[in-house]
């Protein structure tokens, strides 16, 4: 899948999603908001500038969301974005609530219509987790120019090719059949069973923070 079908899939399929912004002390806030229009560049959804949530947004612009479709765990897909969200005013409104008519319910009238305004997330880098899959199916992707950098755990060329790593791990995920084993990103759980267990200190975590790769 491509960035854009990640997108779509957020819209169209999930729609409803858990945000996550700061607040003027710097803690974390969530509240329900829905995903309602894309394009290849990004993200629409629209508030009140009344709310606290505009407020928040407009002082900080850095949003967390987290998109989950499924009846119960074991069919769950997740989809969590992370990246920044700029106002562009009122001009995209009335395609917004063409395409999610549902919204005339809660804003019947042109006049109740007043406060609002649509926000785009722009860019931002985002990861799909399928656990109705076995083993689980993990990806990375990336819009709007942000880059997209390899996280997780990688074994190194320390590897003596002892193969506690892949007892250890519960999905499997690890190709034993050359040194250094090789950890499958696309099924990890990122559970740090590999990490833990090596006894050459082999495996390395490594994360993408704010455009660069890093160890932890």
């Amino acid at each position: 899948m491509e960035a854009k079908d990640y997108l779509k899939y957020i819209v169209e399929e999930i729609h409803s999603t858990v945000f996550a912004t700061v607040d003027q002390e710097g803690r974390p806030i969530t509240c329900a908001i829905d995903m309602m229009d894309w394009d290849e560049g990004g993200l629409y959804f629209l508030t009140a500038r009344g709310k606290d949530f505009y407020r928040r947004l407009k002082a900080g612009g850095n949003i967390a969301f987290t998109a989950m479709k499924g009846e119960d765990t074991l069919s769950r897909v997740a989809v969590s974005v992370r990246g920044r969200a700029e106002e562009i005013g009122r001009e995209r409104l009335p395609a917004l609530f063409a395409k999610n008519p549902y919204m005339e319910r809660i804003y019947p009238s042109e006049g109740s219509r007043g406060a609002l305004t649509v926000f785009k997330i722009s860019e931002g880098t985002g990861e799909w987790f399928d656990l109705s899959k076995q083993p689980v199916e993990r990806a990375s992707f990336s819009f709007g120019g942000a880059r997209q950098g390899a996280e997780g755990y990688f074994a190194t060329d320390q590897c003596i090719g002892c193969k506690l790593c892949y007892a250890r791990c519960p999905q499997k995920c690890i190709d034993i059949t050359g040194i250094p084993v090789r950890i499958l990103q696309k099924h990890c759980l990122h559970c740090g069973n590999c990490l833990e267990i090596c006894p050459a200190g082999a495996v390395e975590r490594r994360q993408w923070v704010r455009g660069k790769a890093g160890m932890e």
